[in-house]
């Protein structure tokens, strides 16, 4: 099930003018913590491109794992890891609103339900 691609989407929102101090603690202070858990970090987004002082920006994190025996790993690694909760905590000041969604390619569904 090597092919088989599962991608972690964090999508945060963000207060005005957090958006460049979010985006250094997240890759300087919970990507570690991910990748040990067997992520990786495909890319950040910033929507709109542009650092506001004065507006909302969005931030996209994209994360992947091959097959659902390393979500599953990363999952059960994570909901017993008070580590990645205690950082979500603590950036709560600059944060609206916060979300994780997992997707794969369509191609690739009938065999990651093949458990």
């Amino acid at each position: 099930m090597t092919g088989q691609i599962i991608y972690v989407v964090d999508r945060v929102v963000l207060k005005s003018g957090c958006a460049k101090k979010f985006i250094e603690a997240y890759n300087r202070e919970y990507a570690p913590t991910a990748r040990e858990r067997g992520m990786t970090l495909d890319r950040v987004l910033l929507s709109p491109p542009i650092w506001f002082d004065d507006e909302s920006n969005t931030v996209t994190a994209l994360w992947t794992l091959h097959g659902q025996e390393e979500w599953w790993k990363a999952a059960v690694k994570g909901r017993h890891d008070p580590e990645p909760a205690a950082w979500w905590t603590k950036m709560d000041s600059m944060i609206i609103e916060r979300s994780r969604s997992m997707a794969a390619s369509a191609d690739d569904v009938d065999g990651l339900n093949d458990v």
